[in-house]
C-alpha cells in the first residue's frame, strides 16, 4: 500500500514536472509570439510610414510639374510616358497618354530620336524641334538609379513667339534698310542732276527736281514718324482718351483726305455708314485707322475700282468694314499682314508703303478693346478688312494705355 501511495506520488511529481516544463515552453512561445507581432507591427508603420512619404513626394511632385507653365513628360526606359503635367497633355493628341510610347502620344518621331539617344548616352540634351506645327525648345534628362534602371525626363518650352519675333527683327533689318536706301538713293541722283544743270537755264526742271525732293523726303519722315509712333505704342507711352465719337463724319473726313489719291486712279468711294452710329474711341486714334486702312484699301484697288466702307451693330459692338477691289489678303497671310515690316507683292502696288500702317492699326483698335482682322480673298470679293469698336454707351474706366490687353473689358473709356 505505502508502495503503491509511493509511485501515485512520484507519478503526480513528474506530472507536475512535465507540466511546469510545459508552461514554460508555452510563456516563451507567448514571448516569441508577441515579440514577432511587435515586429511586424513595428514593420506595418514602417511600411506604412515609407508609403505616406512616397505619396507626399508624388503629390509634391504632381503639384510642382503641373504649376509649370512648360508642358513636362517622365518615361521609362521603352519611351513610354509614366507621367505628364496639364500643360503636357495639352498637346498630346491622345486622351489618355500613360504608358504610350512618345511618338504615339505626341506624333513626333523627331522628340522620340532625341530621347532614345539620351537614354543610349545616358546624358542631357538641349535641342529644337516642331510639334503640332509649333516650335519648341525640348531639353532631355536622364536619372539612373541605384538599381541600373533609368527615367528620361523631358520639358518642352514654347518658343513659337520667339521664332516669330526673331524672324521679324530680321525682317525689319532687312526692310527697313531697303526703304530707307530707295527714297536716298533717288534724292542722291536728284542732287547730282541739279549740280549738273546749275549752269543751264531750266528753271521749271529744277522747280520739279525740289519737288521730286520733296515727296522722297516726306516718305523718310513717315517712315520715320511712323517708327516713332509704333515705339510709343508699343511701349505704353501712347495714352488713349476715348469719348463718344459720330462714327460717320469722322468716316467722311477719312474720304475727304484720301481724295488725291482716289482721283489718281478714278476710284469710287460708297460710304454706308448711319449718321446714328456713335462709338468710344480717341478720335485722332480712330483717324488714323480709318486713314491707313482707306490708303490700304486705295493703293491696292486697281484702276476704276471700288472701295465700300461699311458699319453694323450687334450687343455692345460696332463693326467697320472697308472693302476693296484689288487682289485681297489670301489664307496663308490672314495673320502675317498685320506685322510690322510685312508687306505683300507690291509688284501689285504702285505705293509700296511702309508695311507699319496695319501694325498700327492692329495696336490701336486693341487698346480700343476691339479686335480688327482681314478676310480670305478665296471668294474673289477683294481686299477685306474689319475692325470692331465699342458702342457709346458702353461704361469703363476713363483713360487708356495704348500698349493695354486687347481683351474688351480690360479697355478703358470715358464719356464725356
Amino acid at each position: 500500500m505505502e508502495a503503491l501511495l509511493l509511485l501515485s506520488l512520484a507519478a503526480l511529481a513528474g506530472l507536475s514536472l512535465l507540466c511546469r516544463g510545459q508552461r514554460a515552453r508555452l510563456q516563451a512561445r507567448d514571448a516569441d509570439l508577441q515579440q514577432r507581432a511587435e515586429e511586424i507591427r513595428a514593420l506595418k508603420e514602417t511600411l506604412a510610414a515609407r508609403e505616406h512619404e512616397a505619396a507626399t513626394s508624388q503629390a509634391l511632385w504632381s503639384a510642382l510639374v503641373d504649376a509649370a507653365f512648360d508642358p513636362i513628360l517622365l518615361l521609362n526606359e521603352e519611351l513610354e510616358i509614366l507621367h505628364c503635367n496639364q500643360e503636357a497633355q495639352n498637346i498630346v493628341e491622345i486622351e489618355r497618354p500613360l504608358g504610350m510610347r512618345i511618338d504615339r502620344a505626341l506624333a513626333s518621331s523627331e522628340l522620340y530620336s532625341l530621347a532614345a539617344v539620351a537614354r543610349r548616352e545616358r546624358e542631357s540634351l538641349v535641342e529644337q524641334l516642331v510639334i503640332g506645327g509649333a516650335n519648341y525648345r525640348a531639353r532631355i534628362h536622364v536619372a539612373t538609379m541605384p538599381g541600373g534602371q533609368s527615367y528620361i525626363g523631358i520639358a518642352l518650352q514654347d518658343i513659337t513667339e520667339l521664332v516669330t519675333l526673331t524672324r521679324a527683327r530680321r525682317d525689319l533689318v532687312a526692310n527697313i534698310s531697303h526703304e530707307l536706301r530707295t527714297p536716298i538713293t533717288r534724292i542722291r541722283l536728284i542732287i547730282e542732276s541739279l549740280f549738273l544743270d546749275a549752269d543751264k537755264p531750266k528753271r521749271k526742271a529744277s522747280i520739279q527736281s525740289l519737288k521730286e525732293i520733296a515727296m522722297e523726303t516726306d516718305a523718310l519722315l513717315r517712315l520715320a514718324q511712323e517708327l516713332l509712333d509704333l515705339s510709343m505704342i508699343e511701349s505704353g507711352q501712347a495714352i488713349l482718351r476715348l469719348v463718344r465719337t459720330p462714327l460717320k463724319p469722322a468716316v467722311d473726313d477719312a474720304i475727304q483726305r484720301l481724295q488725291a489719291q482716289t482721283e489718281a486712279k478714278s476710284l469710287t468711294v460708297a460710304c454706308h455708314v448711319s449718321p446714328r452710329l456713335e462709338v468710344l474711341s480717341d478720335p485722332d486714334q480712330l483717324k488714323r485707322v480709318l486713314d491707313n486702312l482707306l490708303h490700304n484699301a486705295a493703293k491696292w484697288s486697281p484702276n476704276n475700282g471700288a472701295i465700300t466702307i461699311t458699319a453694323s451693330e450687334l450687343d455692345d459692338e460696332i463693326t467697320v468694314s472697308v472693302l476693296d477691289s484689288g487682289p485681297g489678303v489670301s489664307d496663308d497671310l490672314l495673320q502675317r499682314i498685320f506685322e510690322r515690316f510685312y508687306q505683300a507683292d507690291v509688284s501689285h502696288s504702285s505705293d509700296a508703303g511702309t508695311g507699319l500702317g496695319l501694325a498700327i492699326c492692329k495696336h490701336i483698335v486693341e487698346a480700343h478693346g476691339g479686335r480688327i482682322w482681314a478676310e480670305s480673298n478665296r471668294r474673289g470679293n477683294g481686299g477685306h478688312f474689319l475692325f470692331t469698336l465699342l458702342k457709346a454707351d458702353a461704361a469703363a474706366e476713363p483713360a487708356a494705355s495704348i500698349s493695354r490687353s486687347p481683351a474688351r473689358e480690360k479697355a478703358a473709356v470715358a464719356q464725356l
